[in-house]
């Protein structure tokens, strides 16, 4: 099993932009040194409290120069607010800044203010995601080519450079809708699933229902990779756990209603459906709820417990961990829970699906 980080960089109003990013540098950094596999950072837009990093590639490339051997990943690249040309020249551009260490990972998008501040409609989220798709993987596998779609037309046209990854660096999916799946499973796709959209045991199912995809669209699902994010935190009991992690993890939540508030009427119609029980779960939120359902909490031997129940359930590739998802927990906190996990947890679970 392999084991990866996660970043969406929320900022409060007491705290600096500037120190919310040289912490998360210095964090990866550390990462790269004890052991973790990949650092995923996510694209969001337009709530400070939420997120401050709507480039991830950027932030990707200065990780880059100061690690050696961690991978870095988009969780994800929100295709429909790019040109696929230009994502795909940048992430190219990544890719052989890194070293060929780049996972791009990629999705619609589902938070309302996102295409509101973008003038997109989001019922073209799905058919621009897809063509964009198409058009990132012809311009990094083709001398040149041309693409004729209902949101995008490409003359004929060569996109430099390359990446130095054969034939194009991973590509993953953020498969948290019923819809998704089935379409990642269709395509054969690696896939991202987040708990606290797709909380136990529904989790188990939804992983489940991605791999079925595979099979009847002809794929071999023993060959395609499910990465999961969990909210993560190791001490000497779920009780000191509590302490230090619920104060961010809540603040976590209550941006998100926040942020719903500021969308449209219509953010939950049509395909983006579940988000409106992803919103009221949200805002009944507990600890306990929490524990339950979407989390790795407690002492070492707890976390490898509930990780081989994660992985015995759903036969997971790779595990994500959530340090620090409200950004409430301070710098040296956080390091000092990813070397204890690094330490105490990874060694005994590496094992799992060799």
């Amino acid at each position: 099993m392999k084991f990866g980080l996660f970043y969406q960089l929320p900022c409060a109003p007491d705290q600096s932009e500037p120190v919310r990013y040289n912490e998360t540098v210095e964090q990866v950094i550390l990462a790269d040194e004890i052991g973790f596999d990949t650092a995923w950072l996510a694209e969001l837009h337009f709530f400070r409290p939420f997120s401050i990093m709507p480039a991830p590639l950027i932030v990707a490339t200065a990780i880059a120069q100061r690690t050696r051997r961690i991978r870095l990943g988009t969780g994800v690249s929100l295709l429909p607010f790019h040109h696929p040309l230009r994502l795909a020249a940048e992430a190219a551009t990544v890719d052989i800044l890194s070293g060929g260490r780049l996972d791009l990972g990629v999705g619609r998008g589902t938070i309302a203010v996102h295409f509101q501040g973008f003038n997109v409609s989001r019922e073209e989220s799905r058919e621009r995601f897809e063509e964009s798709l198409e058009i990132i993987q012809q311009a990094w596998t083709t001398e040149s080519f041309s693409y004729n779609g209902k949101h995008y037309q490409v003359p004929e046209t060569s996109v430099v450079p390359k990446p130095v990854q054969r034939p194009h660096p991973p590509l993953r999916i953020a498969a948290n809708s019923p819809e998704t799946a089935a379409f990642a499973g269709l395509k054969g796709y690696d896939v991202l699933v987040a708990s606290p959209i797709n909380p136990m045991p529904g989790f188990f199912g939804h992983v489940e229902s991605y791999r079925t995809a595979l099979v009847k669209a002809g794929h071999q699902a023993a060959y395609r990779d499910v990465a999961a994010l969990f909210f993560t935190h190791s001490s000497e009991s779920v009780a000191r756990s509590r302490i230090e992690y619920e104060p961010s993890m809540m603040h976590y939540f209550r941006t998100i209603g926040e942020q719903a508030l500021r969308g449209d009427r219509s953010q939950y119609d049509g395909s983006y459906a579940y988000l409106k029980q992803v919103r009221e779960r949200v805002a009944t939120m507990s600890w306990e709820m929490v524990a339950d359902t979407m989390a790795i909490f407690g002492s070492p031997e707890q976390c490898i417990a509930r990780i081989e129940d994660i992985y015995h359930g759903a036969k997971i590739n790779q595990l994500v961990c959530w340090f620090n998802p409200g950004g409430r927990i301070a710098h040296r906190d956080v390091m000092a829970a990813m070397e204890r996990f690094a330490t105490k947890v990874i060694p005994a679970v590496r094992h799992l699906g060799e």
